[in-house]
């Protein structure tokens, strides 16, 4: 059976940092589990050089799960199997400032006739009217009127 491709060879001063880290107790659940992981997947001389199975059985996740945070340690170091990877992808957002203050403009407009007020679902159908995007949601325009302080009555 081949070795293991991602080896955990954590340092002293490493290691110190991982119990610190566990012992205060103050750190996030996934972090507390990952540094777990790494106590006992560690092959250095102090070590107890658990196997994947056995680790997933004792922090109670799924062996994919150690060999991700081995694989992440061997990669990029402590700091990244600790922590959490932030998503790659980035979001476009589907107004920009002249159009949520086009948007602001509008909900402050009387409302369609037979209508006592603006509602999410006539505004989103009315930025569409006005050509300003081709389509957006209600929860899009709520979230953008959300971040002003202005009130819908």
């Amino acid at each position: 059976m081949p070795g293991k491709l991602h080896v955990v060879r954590l340092t002293t001063s490493e290691r110190a940092e991982v119990r610190a880290l566990l012992a205060a107790g103050a750190a996030p659940a996934r972090t507390q589990t990952h540094a777990r992981i790494l106590l006992k997947c560690d092959t250095g001389a102090a070590g107890p050089r658990w196997s994947d199975a056995r680790v997933a059985e004792a922090v109670e996740v799924s062996a994919r799960t150690v060999a991700r945070v081995r694989a992440r340690f061997a990669a990029a170091g402590l700091a990244a199997a600790l922590g959490r990877k932030r998503p790659d992808r980035v979001y476009r957002r589907k107004l920009d400032d002249a159009q949520e203050a086009r948007l602001v403009a509008v909900a402050c407009t009387e409302p369609p006739s037979g209508h006592a007020r603006w509602s999410l679902r006539l505004l989103s159908r009315r930025l569409v009217d006005l050509e300003m995007v081709d389509g957006i949601s209600p929860e899009t325009v709520r979230q953008t009127l959300k971040k002003t302080s202005s009130s819908r009555g």
